[in-house]
């Protein structure tokens, strides 16, 4: 599993690409390790434009990333979800986890007016 990550201002954007699931969830996880413990950053947006699966094990990295990030009053967001994704997400109830927005734009205006600055500005630099 490949994924890519930028800040914009306090939100760091995580864009990964695939499945996700028990062959890629250590990945995901490893690579959301950073934004987790980074004290700059208020919250965590993954873009699953390219993700095109997610499995109970994908959606557990996910609710951990839930908790650590409550836990130091941050918040994450979910965007850009592809059909097969949403019907999971939709079955598991998973929106009452984690906010989904229909686009990274979206997430940014809801959870960083900075953020959402910076995106459309393109100032974005490379995350952690």
């Amino acid at each position: 599993m490949d994924v890519s990550s930028r800040r914009y201002n306090d939100v760091v954007v995580a864009t990964p690409a695939g499945r996700v699931d028990h062959a890629s969830a250590d990945a995901l996880q490893q690579a959301l390790a950073p934004a987790m413990t980074d004290a700059g950053s208020a919250a965590l947006v993954l873009d699953f434009t390219n993700v095109e699966y997610i499995s109970s094990v994908g959606l557990r990295v996910l609710m951990m990333a839930s908790k650590q990030l409550r836990g130091r009053e941050g918040r994450i967001a979910v965007a850009a979800l592809q059909p097969v994704v949403r019907e999971i997400f939709e079955i598991a109830r998973f929106q009452h986890v984690v906010e989904v927005f229909p686009s990274v734009r979206d997430a940014l205006a809801a959870l960083s007016p900075a953020a959402l600055t910076a995106f459309d500005a393109g100032a974005g630099s490379p995350a952690p």
